[in-house]
């Protein structure tokens, strides 16, 4: 398993590592440093617990076309977001839930997520 200089350094480089439990989330200033890093749609909700982006779309085939890229992303990482999707929104939040918080993993998924647009 890669750790400390042996990962990569930005997030999009990254990929999940399984969390089964037993660490702790991330603070609030651990989570704010990584989520500079994201676009600035991505906001920390639930008292730092998670973090969402909402994104909109012209029609309800562009919509589904990102949702299923999403999905594709989630089942690569093995870390899967709740999404709330409408005709031309989605929004995308992401929390690890085996530690009802955050972890870095969140915030890689996120990255790979904005990639969509770059």
């Amino acid at each position: 398993m890669p750790t400390g200089s042996d990962r990569p350094d930005t997030l999009i480089e990254k990929h999940c590592l399984p969390c089964e439990g037993g660490v702790a989330p991330l603070g609030i200033n651990q989570a704010n440093a990584l989520l500079v890093q994201l676009h600035e749609g991505w906001l920390l909700r639930e008292g730092g617990k998670a973090i969402s982006r909402t994104f909109t779309f012209t029609d309800f085939d562009q919509t589904m076309a990102f949702v299923n890229a999403v999905a594709w992303i989630a089942r690569q990482e093995d870390h899967h977001p709740d999404l709330e999707v409408g005709y031309s929104r989605c929004v995308v939040t992401y929390s690890t839930h085996a530690i009802d918080g955050l972890s870095e993993n969140d915030f890689i998924c996120a990255a790979k997520v904005d990639a969509l647009f770059a």
